[in-house]
């Protein structure tokens, strides 16, 4: 008898540490998606939470009683209430392990992204400071940037000297760096973002 409660406080011990490795999980989902986010270039934490919190649920309703019959099948001295929470466990650390893998996995293609854009206003600023008029010339390397198409095509602007005028222009990266730029007009990145003429 002694040695049954032994072993079923052990269980229960076990069992007891998933909402605790729950509540750590979703933190941690947070940070990683936070960190290397899952689709475009930035996430909140909060957002993180969210994230973290909806599926690890997801994961627990789905995953627990049918990997908790499965593991109690290999095992038949585990009582059910402990296998669901095995179970659970491991589908909340898959969904933290999975949020890493993605993040990782879409982190080089924002690098990537960020690469090509700032090869767009390296250009933009060597065409506005060789070709634009004086009075924009001045603000070349203070530039508005407008992105059209992540990764091919871009509209910068730069502000007059007074800072009541624009000049824009766009710069599409497939193409080689003496054709790439081209002058795009006078109308800010504001206006022309909200098709405004």
């Amino acid at each position: 008898m002694n040695g049954a409660w032994l072993a079923r406080a052990r269980w229960r011990w076990r069992g007891a540490l998933l909402w605790p490795t729950f509540v750590v999980a979703v933190v941690l989902d947070a940070v990683i998606v936070h960190a290397r986010p899952l689709v475009g270039d930035s996430q909140s934490f909060f957002g993180g939470v969210l994230i973290g919190l909806i599926l690890s649920l997801l994961a627990l309703l789905a995953c627990s009683r049918p990997v908790g019959s499965l593991l109690r099948r290999r095992r038949r001295d585990l009582p059910v209430a402990i296998a669901r929470d095995y179970a659970g466990r491991a589908a909340v650390l898959a969904v933290t392990l999975a949020l890493l893998v993605i993040g990782l996995a879409h982190h080089s293609s924002v690098v990537a992204q960020q690469r090509m854009l700032d090869d767009a206003v390296a250009r933009a600023e060597a065409f506005i400071g060789d070709r634009a008029p004086a009075a924009f010339r001045v603000n070349a390397y203070h530039a508005d940037v407008l992105t059209i198409q992540a990764g091919s095509l871009y509209r910068i602007c730069v502000r007059s000297r007074d800072g009541t005028r624009s000049y824009c222009v766009i710069v599409k990266e497939q193409l080689p760096f003496a054709q790439s730029v081209i002058p795009a007009g006078y109308e800010p990145n504001a206006v022309f973002a909200e098709g405004v003429n």
